[in-house]
This record gives C-alpha cells, sequence and structure tokens, in this order.
C-alpha cells in the first residue's frame, strides 16, 4: 500500500494548486486540474509514482463518483412535475443515442459516441468520468476521457455566458428559462451561475431540473455497466468486473439515505465536498497519464461530435417546452 503514496500526494498537490488557482483566478477547478496534470505527464514516465497515479485514477475516481448520490433527494426531483420530468429524461436518452448515431457517422468509435454523448446529457465532467469507468478500456480510453472533460468544460463555460440571452431573446418564463438552463448545460456549477444570473426563481428552477439530470447518472451507468458486461461474456474482464460496481451501489444508497432523510445537511455537505475533493485529485491523476500529443490524435471530428450533441440537446429542451 505504501506505494501508492508518492503518486498519490503528487496527485493531491496538483489539485491543490488547481483548487488554489480556482479560487484566486476563478475558472473551473477540474480542468486547472487536467492542464496541470498533463503538463507534468512526462516527469511521471517510469517513475515511482505510477502506482499511486493508476489508484488515484480509478479507486478515488469512483469514490468520488459514489459520494455524489448524497446531493441528490427524490423529494427534489418530484417538485419539477411529470411532464418536465419526462422532458428531461427523454433529453438524456436522446442526447445519447444521438451520440452514439453521430460517431458512427463521423466514423468515430462508438465508445466515444457514449462518452460525448452521456457527458453533454448529464453532467459534463462527473458523468464522463463515472461513464468511462464502466465502458471497455484500451490504449484510448484516457485521451478520449480527457478530451471530453476538456471539451464539455469549455462548452459548459460558453453555455453559461451564452444561454441566458437565449432566455431573454425568446422571452421564456422563470420556469421555461429555468428548466431550459439547467436541462441544457453540462455542470452543475454553471447551471447555478447562469440560473441565479437571470433571477432567483430561474435560479431554483434550474438547480432542480439540473438534480434531475444527474440522478439519471445512475440509470445510464448501470445499463451501460450491463450492455459492456453481456457484450464481453467470457472475456477474462468480463469475469472480473462484478455485474454493479460497488460505486454505484454506493451512489444508490446515499440517494436513498438523502431521501428518507437519514443524512443530516452539514454531513450531506461534507460528503458533496469530499466527493469534489476525490474527483479533482484523480482528474489530476488522469492528466497526469495522458500527454497533449495524445489528446491531439482525436481529432476534430470529435469537437465536432461534442459540439453537434450540444446542440442537438439545446433544440430539444426548447422544442419539447412548445408542447407544454
Amino acid at each position: 500500500m505504501h506505494s501508492v503514496w508518492p503518486g498519490m500526494l503528487l496527485c493531491i498537490v496538483i489539485a491543490t494548486a488547481a483548487a488554489f488557482i480556482a479560487d484566486t483566478r476563478g475558472g473551473p477547478t477540474l480542468l486547472y486540474a487536467l492542464l496541470l496534470g498533463m503538463a507534468l505527464n512526462s516527469v511521471t514516465v517510469d517513475s515511482n509514482a505510477r502506482a499511486g497515479i493508476d489508484f488515484a485514477a480509478r479507486r478515488v475516481l469512483r469514490l468520488g463518483v459514489a459520494l455524489l448520490g448524497a446531493r441528490i433527494t427524490l423529494e427534489q426531483i418530484g417538485e419539477l412535475g411529470w411532464f418536465n420530468g419526462a422532458v428531461i429524461i427523454a433529453g438524456v436518452l436522446a442526447t445519447i443515442l444521438f451520440g452514439i448515431g453521430l460517431s458512427r457517422l463521423l466514423g468515430l468509435d462508438r465508445r466515444l459516441g457514449v462518452l460525448t454523448g452521456g457527458a453533454t446529457a448529464i453532467c459534463g465532467a462527473s458523468a464522463a468520468i463515472a461513464i468511462a469507468t464502466v465502458l471497455p478500456r484500451d490504449e484510448h480510453s484516457e485521451r478520449e476521457l480527457i478530451f471530453t472533460i476538456a471539451g464539455v468544460t469549455v462548452l459548459s463555460t460558453l453555455a453559461m455566458v451564452l444561454y441566458p440571452t437565449i432566455v431573454q431573446v425568446l422571452d421564456l418564463t422563470p420556469g421555461e428559462a429555468g428548466i431550459f438552463l439547467g436541462g441544457t448545460i453540462h455542470d452543475v456549477a454553471q447551471v447555478v451561475g447562469a440560473g441565479y444570473s437571470v433571477s432567483h426563481e430561474v435560479g431554483d428552477y434550474s438547480v432542480l431540473t439540473k438534480m434531475l439530470r444527474v440522478a439519471m447518472l445512475l440509470p445510464v451507468v448501470v445499463t451501460l455497466s450491463l450492455l459492456v458486461r453481456q457484450r464481453g461474456r467470457g472475456s477474462p474482464q468480463a469475469v472480473r468486473d462484478p455485474l454493479l460496481p460497488p460505486f454505484l451501489l454506493g451512489f444508490v444508497a446515499l440517494v436513498a439515505a438523502g431521501s428518507l432523510g437519514w443524512i443530516p445537511g452539514p454531513v450531506a455537505g461534507a460528503m458533496n465536498d469530499f466527493s469534489r475533493v476525490c474527483l479533482v485529485v484523480a482528474i489530476a491523476a488522469v492528466g497526469l497519464k495522458t500527454s497533449l500529443l495524445e489528446i491531439r490524435k482525436v481529432g476534430r471530428r470529435a469537437a465536432l461530435l461534442l459540439g453537434i450533441e450540444a446542440l442537438f440537446l439545446v433544440t430539444f429542451v426548447l422544442l419539447a417546452q412548445q408542447f407544454h
């Protein structure tokens, strides 16, 4: 176990630096951790930090995803109403399926379509991380994950600035604006920023909508896990992986406990904060494992895939609201 500490400490130092930069200069902590890790990639090759970096990129990452369940309750989701809930759920599923189909059309790997479609549809970098843990892995897996995290982070920041303008141009009601912003912007922090920049009421609707999208992480990842296991039946990886990964069971348990009121508010807040810490440390590790040259190999078609997926989700949510 002691062999993981050099790499773990390196990831923690990078995560701390990323948090400091985000606090003092603004911007997304996950993206800073990713970029700092990538900048130090050449330093870690063939070093004694590899074991700890691998540990953080896999085990710490899964712990962070499991703890995301502490911030979701069924009561929060129910406040949206059946129509808005149906629109958001349909938007998530449609965007993932669209991403898979478009990736094939563009001549890209279907796995990249699942990864980018899920990140766009659910909750940005966190969804990309969770989905990547159950997808088949090969030499391209890490660079595809890095590309997706960086891409959705940039798009989410742009959306936070641009989408409130769409709200004003289309003269959406507070409820419609909240469903639109919460249903289309990738990351939770950017949803909060965009929603409350319009009004407090719009912000509340936006956050509730976003929580439903985050809750969709569980059924999506479970379904993908089952599909991957079915397709890989008989392979060593399929035999080794459990039917339902423990981190997903932890996610479910925390959602259930929070919904039943068993998690006090301060504890839920602390678990959410620790989840964020785990994810930043894990992303620093993923960055350390990947070089910038590898990311460039993903190509322009992948960037086009990500942009079109975001546009598809915006169009879907706005058109669906016209039928309400």
